[in-house]
C-alpha cells in the first residue's frame, strides 16, 4: 500500500552541485538552497565540509552557511567526513550532519580510500561529536545494488552495512543506487534484507537514474513502506568514482509521479521546476525535464 505522504529530501545543493567542473559562485547557492526551502521542501541538503583539494566545488562550505537565510520549518543538512570535516561544519552553524559509507569494498577503498571497516571507524568520533553537539546524523549507503568495480552487490552486505550506521546512532540511513543499475527486482531483495535489521521508518532512497528505472525502484520502495526519497532539483549529480553514472533521480520527476498517484509531499512542483530551470541556466544546459 502506497503511503499517504512523502517526505523529499533534495540533495541538489550539494550532491547535485558537488562534481560540477566550473565554477558556481557563491551567491547562486545561496539562491538555490533559498529557492528550495520556499518551495516546500523540510530538508535541503545544503553543503559538504570536505577538504577544498577533494571537492573544490564545495570550498566555500562556511560562507554558503552563513549566507543562507533559514527558515525554522526547514532543516539544512551538510556532509562530513572525518572529525576535521565536523569541528568546521559545527563552527558554522550545522544542525544535522550526516556521513558516508559503500557497501561495496572496493567502492569505499575508491572513494574515501579505506575500508568499510575502517570507515566505521572514522565515524566513532564524529558520531560522540554529535552526541554531545545533540546534532542529528543521517547516514548514506553507497552501491546498495551494483557497484562499477564488482558488480552486483549481495543484500546482505547492504543490510550488514545499513545495521552498523543504524545501531551507531544514524537517525535515518539513505540506500543509494550511486550508478543507477538496480532494477525493481534487485531494489526488492535489497529492501526485504535491509528492512530485517533497520525499520522502513528510519530508511530513505536515493537513486541516480542511469537506465531510467530509478521512478520504478521507488515505486518499489513506497509499497515497501519507504516514505523518504532522496532527489536532486533538474537531476543534477553523479559520482566521480562511478564511471558512467548519471545525475540523481530529478526531484520535479519524483514529485511529479507522487503528486499523480495522489501522494502528497508538501513541495510545490511549479516552484521546483521553475528552480530548475534558474539552476540550468546558471551552468548554460537544459533542465532535465
Amino acid at each position: 500500500m502506497l503511503p499517504k505522504y512523502v517526505q523529499i529530501y533534495e540533495v541538489g545543493p550539494r550532491d547535485g552541485l558537488q562534481n560540477e567542473s566550473q565554477v558556481i559562485a557563491t551567491s547562486v547557492k545561496i539562491e538555490l538552497i533559498e529557492r528550495l526551502a520556499n518551495a516546500g521542501f523540510t530538508h535541503v541538503e545544503a553543503t559538504s565540509f570536505v577538504s577544498p583539494k577533494a571537492v573544490p566545488q564545495m570550498a566555500d562550505h562556511a560562507e554558503v552557511m552563513a549566507g543562507i537565510k533559514r527558515k525554522k520549518s526547514v532543516v539544512y543538512p551538510v556532509l562530513v567526513p572525518n572529525v576535521r570535516g565536523m569541528e568546521v561544519a559545527l563552527k558554522a552553524g550545522a544542525q544535522t550532519v550526516a556521513v558516508f559509507a559503500a557497501a561495496s569494498e572496493s567502492f569505499s577503498l575508491k572513494n574515501i580510500n579505506c575500508s568499510i571497516k575502517e570507515s566505521f571507524a572514522r565515524f566513532t568520533p564524529i558520531m560522540k561529536m554529535a552526541q554531545k553537539a545533540s546534532v542529528p546524523v543521517r547516514g548514506y549507503v553507497s552501491c546498495v545494488v551494483g557497484c562499477p568495480y564488482e558488480g552486483d552487490i549481495a543484500p546482505s552486505a547492504v543490510a550488514k552495512v545499513a545495521s552498523t550506521l543504524y545501531e551507531a546512532g544514524c537517525y535515518e540511513i539513505s540506500l543509494g543506487d550511486t550508478i543507477g543499475v538496480g532494477t525493481p527486482e534487485q531494489v526488492c531483495s535489497m529492501l526485504e534484507a535491509v528492512i530485517k535489521v533497520v525499520p522502513a521508518e528510519h530508511l530513505a532512497l536515493h537513486f541516480h537514474d542511469t537506465h531510467g528505472r530509478a521512478l520504478e525502484n521507488i515505486r518499489v520502495g513506497l509499497e515497501m513502506g519507504i516514505q523518504v526519497i532522496d532527489a536532486s532539483v533538474a537531476g543534477l549529480g553523479g559520482c566521480p568514482y562511478a564511471p558512467g553514472a548519471s545525475g540523481n533521480v530529478a526531484s520535479e520527476a519524483v514529485l511529479s509521479m507522487l503528486h499523480e498517484l495522489g501522494i502528497e509531499t508538501g513541495v510545490d512542483l511549479a516552484d521546483v521546476v521553475d528552480t530548475a530551470r534558474f539552476i540550468s541556466s546558471h551552468l548554460s544546459r537544459l533542465p532535465s525535464t
